[in-house]
């Protein structure tokens, strides 16, 4: 199979209607202070064990296209000795791999960061292929203030994004493109409206420039949602009504999937921004659905808290959430039915 049938194959598999991706790829710093808050101990098997049972909960594959990885977890095998990529793949699942270094300083900004990790990028998405990854995840981020994000850093991270998924659509690996517009502050609705709006207009740009092509792409953005301290709060019917505005401003018709990131959303919020926008959308060029880490897993952590004796009411709870997000996803998801699945549990 030659690159862009990959790319195609991959493409074909991930935007399918009702079902999304999990964001796994935490790195061992940020699955460690998750851990730490519900005292649970972080080891390479303690990580190891969490994943597994998140992947191997019966009937993910019903919800799930993809999962993103992180390279730990790429390179470990199940309890059963399978290699998680292949034990993914047997369940129709398209593994995927966090590939960015994280975050660091722009010079010449007010401490806005830059991405790194486009150094031997291209070497390691050949072993990421070999190894069974097809999809790959870049994440910049931009935090909203009276001044920032300032040009520099949206330019800059919007061309870093783009030469990023240009490297990864070479080696036959499709590029979840991920501008985070980040939820803390105190900013309105409005400011992030504006904010997005400049964040993806530089990224089309940027990705236009590298000659990207964006039928091959995945595009995991940021809701557009007031702050965290704004005292003005935003309902669930204007962020849907906002966000489906900017992308229907900015995003082209070629892209074939969008799946949000929960961005410190709750659980319950994100889901029904969601379902709100799928019902809200009308005909739209666009796969809306999911690429969920937290609001996802933090129901499951919890019950599991590192217990084996909790696996199988963890695997409830995570089950529970996916199947709400895939109803989301499609636009039939109802408030109530968080009670109803309470009940039935």
């Amino acid at each position: 199979m030659n690159t862009k049938d990959e790319l195609q194959a991959t493409i074909e598999k991930i935007a399918v209607r009702g079902k999304g991706i999990l964001a796994a790829d935490e790195s061992t710093a940020t699955i460690g202070k998750r851990f730490a808050a519900l005292n649970i101990e972080c080891t390479e098997d303690s990580r190891r064990t969490y994943r597994e049972l998140l992947m191997t909960t019966p009937g993910v594959n019903q919800f799930l296209a993809g999962v993103i990885l992180y390279e730990e977890t790429l390179n470990q095998k199940t309890k059963a000795g399978v290699p998680f990529p292949e034990m993914l793949q047997k369940q129709g699942i398209i593994p995927g791999i966090k590939v960015d270094k994280g975050l660091v300083i722009l010079p010449n900004t007010q401490q806005e960061n830059i991405t790194q990790g486009l150094d031997g990028l291209a070497e390691r998405l050949a072993d990421y292929f070999n190894k069974g990854a097809r999809f790959a995840k870049w994440r910049a981020v931009y935090n909203i203030s009276a001044t920032t994000p300032s040009m520099l850093a949206v330019k800059s991270n919007a061309e870093v994004l783009a030469r990023y998924a240009a490297l990864c659509q070479a080696q036959g690996i499709v590029p979840i493109v991920e501008p985070e517009v980040l939820i803390d502050g105190d900013h309105t609705l409005q400011r992030c409206e504006e904010v997005s709006d400049r964040v993806f207009h530089a990224l089309f740009n940027a990705l236009h420039r590298h000659k990207v092509r964006l039928r091959h792409i995945i595009l995991k953005p940021s809701m557009v949602i007031s702050g965290k301290s704004c005292p003005q709060k935003a309902t669930p019917e204007e962020v849907a009504k906002t966000t489906l505005c900017i992308l229907r401003r900015t995003v082209p018709a070629a892209v074939p999937t969008i799946n949000f990131l929960s961005g410190g959303q709750s659980p319950e919020d994100a889901t029904i921004h969601l379902n709100l926008m799928n019902q809200l959308m009308g005909p739209q060029p666009w796969n809306l659905s999911f690429s969920y880490a937290r609001a996802l897993q933090d129901y499951a952590m919890k019950v599991w808290h590192g217990e084996a004796k909790n696996i199988s009411a963890a695997q409830n709870a995570f089950y529970k959430r996916l199947r709400l997000n895939s109803l989301a996803a499609q636009g039939k998801y109802q408030p109530a039915m968080e009670k109803e699945e309470a009940s039935a549990a």
